[in-house]
C-alpha cells in the first residue's frame, strides 16, 4: 500500500490507529492486540491489578503498517507509546529514524487525531531549515 509522507499512530495497550495523510487526503488503518490483558498481583499492595504486558507481536504489526511513511508522530494516553518507540528503536531502526515526535493524547476520534497531527506537522515543518 502506498503511503502519504506524514503519519500519526495513536497507540495504547489494546489497539493502534494509524493515519497517513497529506493536505488533500488521508488513509486510516487499525491494529488490535490479539490477546487480552492479564490480571497480576501487585507486589507493593498485595492486591490484584490489571497490568498490561508489552506485546512484541502487536508492536511489530503496527511497525509494519508504518513502513514507507516519511515522518511519523507517535501519540497515546499512557505508557504504550513509549514501549512502542523502544521496540521501534530496538527492532525496526529504519522506521524509528522517521519518528519526529511523541505526544500524550487522550482518546481522540480519527478526525480529531488527523487535525492534531496536521497542526503538529505544520508547526514542525516551520522549524525545519529552508533549502535553496
Amino acid at each position: 500500500m502506498s503511503h502519504h509522507y506524514h503519519g500519526v499512530v495513536w497507540i495504547d495497550h489494546h489497539e493502534a490507529r494509524i493515519l497517513d495523510f497529506n493536505a488533500d487526503g488521508a488513509n486510516a488503518d487499525k491494529v488490535t492486540q490479539k490477546h487480552a490483558a492479564t490480571r497480576k498481583q501487585s507486589a507493593r499492595t498485595g492486591k490484584a491489578s490489571w497490568r498490561e504486558s508489552e506485546d512484541a507481536a502487536f508492536f511489530d504489526e503496527v511497525a509494519g503498517k508504518l513502513d514507507g511513511i516519511g515522518e511519523i508522530l507517535i501519540v497515546g494516553p499512557a505508557n504504550a507509546k513509549l514501549g512502542f518507540l523502544k521496540r521501534l528503536q530496538a527492532k525496526h531502526a529504519a522506521i524509528a529514524e522517521h519518528v519526529i515526535g511523541i505526544e500524550t493524547v487522550d482518546h481522540p476520534s480519527n478526525g480529531e487525531l488527523l487535525n492534531f497531527a496536521r497542526a503538529y506537522f505544520r508547526k514542525a515543518d516551520r522549524m525545519l531549515p529552508l533549502v535553496d
